[in-house]
């Protein structure tokens, strides 16, 4: 297969499994593996073209973002709520991601680990679909600094790959008591710095391995990756708030037990 189209692949998987409670670094890995590419040569290329799908919230959410830019210089009080929550949630991975940013990477190489953070995190869906105890937030600036801070402690297990930030962040949230169409808009704003700052730290630390040739596979992936994105979150919500979180939890629980099974018989 030429890189082109791996690229477009890859670009397709970020773009569909960002936002969704499903790993997309771990399905990155594993499409590695299946697809049977160097994963090493394309690990840059998958957290590059990570933007795409960041820019497709900020298109998706332009208006929230301009209230909430526009609203600061007022002081207003929900726009500062807001940025307060996410910065308070983004602290704790930022730090975490400094500190164990090697042995990060070494994890990226085990798609046995992927599989079995797959499994795991679809039996957590169930379990906080099952018991936990939500109420309507009304949108992200109405959580409490409380609950945003300890949302970015949960969110610091998606360093291991295949449990998803999205997932674990939305998780959290919903097991604090906060409703599913929050905590999920939650997770997609607080995409913005995670993402964005990981994206930066890693482009500056391997900036001797990029050239024009990379940076042409990154524009595919980038662009493919933020119509997909686009597509995904628009109808994300939607399949959320009629039938919750459990039809992903059953997919993470099928994809990890393929996985394993394919991993150990291959």
């Amino acid at each position: 297969m030429s890189e082109f189209w791996t690229a477009v692949i890859l670009g397709i998987v970020e773009g569909i499994t960002e936002f969704l409670p499903v790993s997309s670094t771990g399905h990155l890995i594993l499409a590695s593996e299946l697809m049977g590419y160097d994963a090493g040569r394309w690990a840059l290329f998958n957290i590059a073209i990570q933007p795409g799908a960041i820019l497709a919230i900020v298109v998706l959410y332009w208006r929230t973002f301009w209230e909430v830019f526009t609203g600061l210089f007022r002081w207003d009080a929900k726009s500062v709520a807001f940025t307060r929550n996410l910065l308070l949630a983004f602290i704790p991975a930022a730090i975490l991601g400094l500190v164990l940013g090697d042995a990060i990477e070494m994890m990226l190489e085990n798609a046995a680990i992927v599989a079995w953070a797959l499994i795991i995190g679809g039996v957590a869906i169930l379990i906080v679909e099952r018991f936990a105890k939500t109420q309507d937030m009304g949108g992200v600036s109405e959580i409490s600094w409380q609950r945003s801070a300890l949302v970015g402690v949960v969110q610091c297990l998606a360093m291991i790959p295949g449990v998803s930030r999205s997932g674990a962040t939305i998780l959290g949230a919903m097991a604090m008591g906060v409703d599913r169409k929050t905590a999920a808009e939650f997770s997609f704003f607080l995409a913005l710095p995670t993402l964005t700052g990981a994206t930066v730290l890693q482009m500056y630390k391997h900036r001797d391995a990029i050239n024009a040739g990379e940076l042409q596979l990154i524009a595919v992936g980038f662009v493919v990756s933020f119509f997909v994105a686009w597509a995904v979150v628009k109808a994300f919500l939607a399949v959320v708030t009629r039938y919750g979180f459990g039809p992903f939890a059953w997919y993470r629980i099928v994809a990890g037990i393929a996985a394993l099974v394919w991993l150990q018989g291959r």
